[in-house]
């Protein structure tokens, strides 16, 4: 029988993302309820990704995993960092804030960052991970209707973080990266050697 591991996540992008990255693993990943919906109150990536999986794990009563994260730009002292849902309202508009604030600044460097957080089915946090994904941030986006991740140019790709393949995105990304660090840690606390 499977174990199972519950996405702390109602966004189905995030969860297919990191149930591609999980796929190895013998493993039945779900979704959380669409019902459950935590509120984002921490002050730092790992407390949010740790609300959100005790959350889920209690409510389901499996083991959970959440992620939280964001756009860090260093001309930007940071911002707009565990904020960068809620940075304007839309895609277009943060995008459009992001350029402007950084104007012509040739000091674009930036990073994803992603916390993640692995809790047992009592919501006792298990372990956490974290993963940076170094890159710059574009004068314009590479595609349309994007999010930061069509303007995040990421130099060992020779891409922009949104047109990144697959296996990519697990080499690189800040999810992959905080995923294979967490993978062990799964691996042996779900008895999945």
């Amino acid at each position: 029988m499977k174990s199972v591991l519950t996405i702390a996540s109602g966004n189905q992008k995030k969860v297919s993302e990191i149930s591609e990255m999980l796929n190895v693993l013998y493993l039945e990943v779900n979704k959380q309820p669409n019902y459950l919906d935590v509120e984002e109150t921490g002050a730092t990536y790992a407390e949010n990704a740790f609300l959100k999986a005790k959350a889920a794990a209690v409510e389901t009563n499996t083991w959970s995993l959440a992620d939280d994260s964001g756009l860090e730009v260093d001309f930007l002292e940071g911002r707009p960092g565990i904020y960068s849902a809620r940075y304007a309202n839309s895609n277009q508009e943060k995008l459009e804030k992001l350029i402007n604030e950084l104007g012509d600044t040739p000091y674009r460097s930036a990073r994803f960052i992603s916390c993640m957080v692995l809790c047992d089915p009592n919501g006792k946090l298990i372990r956490e991970t974290t993963g940076i994904c170094w890159g710059e941030i574009l004068k314009e986006p590479k595609y349309p209707n994007g999010e930061f991740e069509s303007i995040f140019w990421v130099k060992e790709a020779n891409s922009v973080y949104g047109q990144l393949s697959q296996s990519q995105l697990s080499k690189l990304g800040s999810r992959g990266k905080a995923a294979r660090e967490l993978a062990p840690f799964l691996k042996r606390e779900l008895g999945l050697n």
